[in-house]
């Protein structure tokens, strides 16, 4: 497995794939892998098999941007050693592991910025994170240049404004979605998931058991109100869990709904302790 530690580096390999004629899948990372992530890499490698073979690169990167002054940057997980083992035992290609100052030059203005979805719910909670989201994905696709690029469907707000990046801005990337994966008890995984307390991990299950409820009732045709009363009735009923936002959405756009005609997306935003999971489910009426 290469590592690759530079941007200059990073696009001279490229070429060097290029001129073998070979495919790119590029996997988006902050580190601190767990069972989702590697299912990013699966993702990858079973599309470049369609296509006749390739490289995956997973890219490492705690883009400081996607941060708001009062937020965990400095606490996000961190564990190179241990990422780049599970990576070399799933055959991943490549890493790209770049530098701060690579991905952020002195006097740099320009970000990417999707207006009405980046605003919009956890954009409402973290105002500009999506902004740092796509500007650092869009530096990524311009100096891997994938083919194709894998993104979990846990956090569904991020997947559907990529789409919707690529598609404004002509890149030529094909987005896979990649199912959530959960733990046993139904928790989705994230790296955050290593700060909750034991107390507050035993009560994150909760959202889990809500859309469950949630959906359950949308594919009964119950009625989107009569779900999200359902939702926050299961939520609250855990003391340790901090409601920060409940919303069902169109699961193509994110628009408002008022009825379940059409598949919705479940989303979820809730504290635990100084933590904050998301989680979402589609329901198809």
């Amino acid at each position: 497995m290469q590592i690759i530690r530079s941007t200059p580096e990073m696009r001279a390999i490229r070429q060097d794939w290029r001129r073998d004629g070979d495919k790119v899948v590029l996997v988006p990372t902050m580190g601190a892998l767990h069972d989702g992530h590697l299912s990013l890499v699966a993702r990858a490698r079973d599309w470049l098999r369609e296509q006749g073979g390739g490289r995956v690169v997973t890219s490492i990167f705690v883009n400081p941007t996607q941060f708001g002054p009062n937020e965990d940057l400095d606490r996000y997980p961190r564990d190179e050693a241990g990422d780049l083992a599970k990576l070399t035992a799933v055959g991943c290609d490549a890493v790209f592991l770049p530098q701060v100052a690579d991905m952020y030059r002195p006097g740099a203005q320009t970000h990417v910025e999707v207006a009405s979805l980046g605003r919009m719910l956890m954009g409402r909670l973290r105002p500009g994170h999506f902004r740092g989201v796509a500007t650092v994905v869009t530096k990524l696709f311009n100096l891997v240049q994938p083919d194709a690029a894998t993104f979990g469907e846990k956090d569904y707000q991020q997947l559907t404004l990529i789409r919707r990046m690529v598609v404004d801005l002509d890149i030529p990337v094909t987005i896979l979605a990649v199912p959530t994966m959960r733990e046993p008890d139904g928790l989705a995984m994230s790296s955050r998931n290593q700060r909750l307390t034991p107390e507050d991990r035993a009560a994150a299950p909760v959202l889990a058991r809500a859309l469950d409820r949630g959906a359950a009732l949308i594919v009964q045709g119950a009625g989107v109100a009569r779900a999200r009363r359902a939702i926050r009735e299961t939520l609250r009923a855990e003391p340790r869990a901090d409601i920060r936002s409940i919303d069902i959405r169109n699961a193509d756009d994110l628009s408002r709904v008022t009825d379940a005609t059409r598949p919705v997306v479940i989303l979820l935003a809730v504290r635990f302790g100084d933590v904050l999971l998301i989680d979402q489910r589609v329901a198809h009426p």
